[in-house]
Formats: C-alpha cells, structure tokens, sequence
C-alpha cells in the first residue's frame, strides 16, 4: 500500500496553475527551477527516530486562451449568480501561469516491542509562498500499529479518495489535479480516526482494508458535520484496484475534493439559520503493468451532491454574506413538507445532483526516461434545478508528457495538454470554477490548450 509520505512526494507534479503571472513571477519561478535542475541527490535527514523529508517544484505554463479579468464580481465563487457574468471587451488570449510549491513533513517512528510501533506525522504545505489551504495541515497525526492486527491513526491527514487518485494515478499520466481535486469529495480531514487492517490474503491476492471516521467542527450543534471513507486495495500480480466510498453530510457544500472537511461554513454561529446538507462519491481506480516498461490505467467516480439551498447568514451594511450554496436556483422558490402538516417555503433552493466522471492513460518507462499520456472527462450532471448551474455541461481534458530523471530524487519534464468543453457557459458541475485546473474559462471559449515544463526534487 501507498505510504503516505511517498504519496505526498509524488503529488508534487501536478497541483493547480495559479492566475498569469507578472514578468518578475515568471523570472522567479523559472530560476528556482534552475536551481533544482542543478541540486544534489535526494536524501532524508535522520536523526534517532526522526525523519524530516519533503519536495520543491517549480513549474511554468503557457495557456491558451486564458482571461484573467473576464468575471465582473471578481472574487465571487462559481455558485452565485452574480459570479456568471463576463465583463465584456476583455482582452483574452495567451498568457503565462507559474506555481511554485514546497512541502515538507516530518515523521516520527518508535518500536514498542511484541509487534506494536509508535509513529506520527506532520505536514504542511506551502504555495506560491503562502500557505496552501490556510489553516489547514496535510497531516498532524499519530498511530499505533500491531504487525497482525494493522493500525489506527488520529488527527489531521488527507482523505484516501483525494490522495491515491492525486498520485499514483492522476500524476503518473498528466491529469493529477483535473481528476484528483474536481468532484464531491473532500480531500483533508482536521480531526479523524482511520484503521487499517493488516494485509489479508483473498482471491490469490493481497487485500487491504481500510476505515476512516471525521467529526469535522464540533462547534454546530444542530447541523453536525459527520464523514465516512471506506477504502479498499487489492492487489495481485501486476495489477492494482483501489476502490473508495465517501459519505459526508453538513460539510462545507463543494465541487472541489482537494478541500478540507469542517461544517456548512467556517462559522458554528451560523448554524440555527441554515438547512442540511451531504455530498458522496463512489469511484474505482485500477493500474496494470503489461511489462517493466508499459502501465495503463483507468478510472470511474460518480458523484451525489444534495445542493444546499443560499442564505444570508449577516445582513449588511457594508455587504450581505451568505453561506456556501450548491446547484441553485436564484429567484426561485420551493415548498418541503414537515412532519407537522405544515409547509415550508424555501427561497433560493439548492437542488440535489448526480454526475459520472471517468480517467484513463498510458505510461512508458525506458531508462530515466518516462511518457505518458492521459485522459480525464467530467460529465454532465442529472438534476432537477430549472436554472442552469453547469449541469448541461462537460470537460474532456487530454495530456501528453515527458520527464527525466536526472538523479535520485531530481526530475525535469515537459508536458503539453488541451481541454474541450462541451458548450460555452458555465464550467461542468465537477469543477470548483469556471476556469478551474486549465485557466480556461468554459464562459470565454470551449477549448483551450498549454505547454510548460518544470522541476521536482524530493528530499
């Protein structure tokens, strides 16, 4: 099975571009990857039980088209209406993305005797130079473990959905970011309870079994936030099936599963004012290695969301806030039966939702030399909002690359990638944004392609 430190390593290679970038950004991002390309071999740092690892990346895309400036209401979220509009007379077309990330963690391992160990994990991560998910930790946990009855760690860690789909499989072909962090999954879990059984031998094979729990905030009494992930790893031979199952309900509404799992809004005192609301995906990945040289890989996710109706949560003046919505339908209006008789009229309803997204590529490997191409597809959602929220839409994003290793722990690479939408407007309901993963924005054109190249080097 996938260790975690390994895993976050490797999910290095394919995080998100971020907004094009000024003439000095881009000298910056550039330099730093020159200096990886000429850093020494990777290597940990010991010290008794003590572990410290970790990787730097720098990486530099051209994108086309790309708008930064395009949405009117800047800062709004894709949810609300008023995020829709496209100022008209922006200028579009080639720009220039840049992400710079650092990460290291911390582990700690101690052996209890008669089978049991001790061990804990600390990790953060840094983007761009600024915290990555603010406020957040990758990992902060501890577990036990007993050689024949597996382990059980607590604490703040990544989800298996986000983390396995993120590395090995989006990265090794090109779509880490567009497959991993889109959907209804969550990705970071603040204070969770996991158990991981022992290997098990089943069906000429080595299965693993896997169960983790997250309260979220504990401050919302009535909406309490509560999440399930059931994970499963069997492995035979050359091949490889993981399969996961993640239930949330009353987390923060999202279409972004790279995101931490907490409430319905970062504030408990907004509790009494909102309504329900849950979100689940199912999905199965599988790799196979045909031969030491050649793998091919596949995936399949479908995602449930219940919708989450909008409310203002504060009134202004200066501005009104509102809470994380889901799939409404702005300026409409929906009747919900209680359990006395009575009904309840509900304005700005959100709507329940369900879509299927998919995965597939090939890897070669000869020497330090590695290519791969990739696919990842975003469907169309089913639900009954009369308004359109991206539900009409879908994404087909192709990937080609090429990586060298240039030492232990040293690679430079140089990938290429195209994304179609199926029609002008709003992103597909699988997106956290309109121009999320590609920098093209589903509103200014229906495709979009970018080449780049970068270094990773892990420590």
């Amino acid at each position: 099975m996938q260790t975690d430190t390994t895993a976050h390593a490797s999910r290095a290679r394919q995080a998100p571009a971020t907004a094009p970038s000024s003439g000095p950004a881009r000298l910056r991002a550039l330099a730093i990857a020159v200096g990886l390309a000429f850093s020494g071999a990777s290597h940990a740092l010991d010290y008794g039980p003590f572990t410290l690892t970790g990787f730097a990346k720098a990486e530099v895309l051209r994108v086309t088209p790309t708008c930064p400036n395009c949405q009117v209401v800047a800062d709004a979220n894709k949810q609300f209406a008023w995020a829709d509009q496209v100022a008209s007379g922006e200028h579009y077309g080639a720009g220039t993305t840049h992400v710079v990330l650092f990460e290291p963690w911390l582990a700690a391992n101690f052996d209890l005797g008669r089978g049991f160990k001790l061990s804990g994990l600390a990790s953060k991560r840094w983007r761009d130079g600024k915290e990555d998910i603010p406020g957040f930790w990758y990992d902060k946990n501890i577990a036990i473990s007993h050689e024949d009855w597996g382990s059980l760690r607590v604490g703040a860690m990544t989800t298996r959905a986000w983390a396995v789909a993120d590395y090995p499989y989006g990265t090794n072909i090109g779509v880490a970011d567009v497959w991993a962090s889109s959907g209804a999954g969550y990705g970071l879990m603040t204070s969770a309870a996991r158990y991981t059984s022992r290997i098990i031998d089943a069906f000429e094979g080595d299965l693993v079994l896997e169960a983790t729990y997250d309260q979220g905030n504990t401050n919302f009494k009535q909406h309490k936030p509560r999440f399930w992930e059931f994970y499963a790893q069997y492995h035979r031979g050359d091949l490889v099936v993981d399969a996961f199952y993640q239930d949330a309900h009353n987390g923060n509404p999202q279409a972004w599963s790279h995101g931490p799992f907490t409430g319905l809004t970062p504030f408990a005192i907004d509790d009494p004012k909102l309504g329900p609301s849950g979100q689940s995906i199912a999905m199965v990945m599988g790799r196979y290695s045909v031969n030491s040289r050649i793998e091919v890989s596949a995936g399949l996710r479908r995602n449930r969301w219940s919708g989450a109706h909008a409310v203002i949560t504060t009134a202004g003046p200066p501005a009104d806030q509102w809470n994380n919505p889901f799939n409404v339908d702005w300026g409409g209006a929906l009747d919900f039966p209680q359990a006395d008789g009575t009904t309840l009229r509900v304005s700005n309803p959100g709507y329940a939702a369900v879509s299927i997204d998919a995965m597939a590529g090939l890897r070669y490997k000869t020497g330090p030399w590695t290519a791969h191409t990739g696919m990842a597809y975003l469907g169309r959602a089913s639900t009954k909002n009369p308004s359109e929220r991206g539900q009409s839409n879908d994404a087909l994003v192709n990937t080609v690359g090429l990586s060298y290793t240039i030492t232990e722990g040293l690679q430079v690479y140089g990938m290429a990638g195209m994304v179609h939408y199926g029609r002008k407007g709003l992103a597909p309901m699988s997106m956290p944004g309109n121009s999320a993963f590609t920098n093209v924005d589903s509103r200014v054109s229906t495709q979009g392609n970018w080449f780049g190249a970068g270094a990773l080097y892990v420590f």
